[in-house]
């Protein structure tokens, strides 16, 4: 079965042995992302457990349309959390890290900043017209081409080019919208 007939299967009856035919297709890639970021491997177990149950109350929450490139989203955003919550354990600072690594807070820093991008664009994306969110989807996190997008869709490739244009044209309105929501006085206009 796809992932859309399985899809389809647990939004009509909500049954969860549908999600797990889907999750257990998707464990080792859950696996390999959570490896790629955590880099230790029963943390990454410990992750792919916990991304199981956060996917499964999301999905109550409103319907997925392209489950494998939302369940990477949810499992990215899920480890850059795991690393920003693990980087506001307080450090004593001592002289040598004074003097040896000031990019490694830099670094922290700018992994926050993109988590925390991440997150506004995940939640931007539900407020695009389905279209646009679909193409988008399609185009940038799953690596479609304008032809492809267009024999998945029924679209025609000009029509798809014009969803993504317009799609990416909104999102950046809608994620500027809500970053200076979230911080007023980023001074940015």
């Amino acid at each position: 079965m796809t992932d859309a007939a399985l899809l389809e299967h647990y939004y009509h009856d909500g049954n969860n042995e549908w999600m797990g035919m889907l999750m257990q297709r998707y464990t080792l890639l859950l696996f390999g992302v959570c490896m790629k970021y955590l880099k230790n491997e029963e943390t990454a177990k410990d992750a792919v457990q916990q991304i199981f149950l956060k996917a499964i109350s999301e999905m109550r929450k409103y319907p997925v349309t392209y489950f494998k490139s939302w369940l990477y989203m949810v499992a990215r955003n899920y480890c850059l959390m795991q690393l920003r919550d693990k980087a506001k354990v307080p450090i004593q600072v001592t002289e040598k890290m004074m003097v040896t690594e000031p990019d490694e807070t830099d670094n922290l820093l700018h992994l926050r900043q993109k988590d925390e991008a991440l997150e506004i664009m995940q939640e931007s994306l539900k407020e695009l017209n389905e279209e646009q969110r679909n193409c988008i989807t399609l185009f940038y996190l799953q690596k479609k081409s304008y032809n492809e997008i267009a024999g998945m869709t029924g679209y025609t490739p000009a029509l798809v080019k014009s969803y993504i244009q317009n799609g990416k044209r909104n999102l950046k309105i809608i994620m500027k919208k809500r970053m200076m929501e979230k911080n007023p006085y980023n001074g940015n206009t």
